[in-house]
């Protein structure tokens, strides 16, 4: 089979083996606790143009992750994963802070994530 037939074909098999949602189930994910005043892990490491998962979750107040430079804006809910889907398109530091102010300790809550070739 050529590899143009292939990659026609690749849209109709995703959707026969279950559309995008089998596509992510193959993807990495990374879990990451928030908590008053920091994140678990509080440094991730990801490959430029390599899709994950990073699954938020928390215990006790809602805390958010904000890290524009990776497109990542959300809200982390007690009781609830909160996914979001990344695929960093350049290397280097980023550091994201949390998105809702959850006492004294907030400013310094932060997410570090290191994206390498």
């Amino acid at each position: 089979m050529s590899s143009t037939r292939f990659f026609a074909m690749l849209p109709a098999a995703l959707l026969f083996l279950g559309g995008p949602q089998a596509v992510s189930e193959t993807l990495e994910k990374i879990d990451v606790v928030a908590s008053r005043f920091s994140y678990s892990p509080s440094e991730i490491t990801l490959k430029k143009g390599q899709p994950v998962i990073l699954v938020f979750h928390t215990r006790d107040v809602t805390h958010g992750v904000k890290l524009p430079e990776l497109n990542i804006d959300c809200a982390i809910q007690k009781g609830k994963d909160t996914e979001v889907t990344v695929t960093p398109s350049q290397t280097g530091q980023f550091f994201g802070k949390c998105a809702y102010f959850c006492g004294k300790g907030h400013g310094s809550m932060t997410l570090q994530i290191n994206v390498v070739e």
